[in-house]
């Protein structure tokens, strides 16, 4: 690893980027550092642009049963929010 690292750093245009991106995966690969960690080192907005850093340089994505019940509420505070909008008169939204 330390050699492919070396030789991906080497053939980045922005270095120091391309250095903290490294930093991140490999905090994350070892466990020292959550997604979200690494989102807020990042910089990203979304967590979708770590999913995304993590595909490009083949790392799994930890996902464990605290992340899918953490996305399962947010999924369900959407839906709530969606049918409160929609029983709300003077809405713009059309009532289904």
């Amino acid at each position: 690893m330390k050699n492919r690292t070396i030789d991906h750093l080497a053939a980045e245009r922005d270095l120091p980027r391309a250095a903290l991106e490294r930093l991140a995966l490999e905090g994350y690969q070892t466990g020292k550092l959550s997604s979200g960690q690494m989102r807020r080192m990042l910089g990203f907005p979304t967590r979708m642009q770590v999913h995304a850093l993590l595909k490009k340089h083949g790392i799994v994505l930890h996902y464990g049963p605290d992340d899918l019940e953490h996305d399962r509420q947010a999924g369900d505070a959407l839906l709530q929010k969606d049918a409160l909008r929609k029983r709300t008169p003077g809405t713009d939204q059309e009532k289904a």
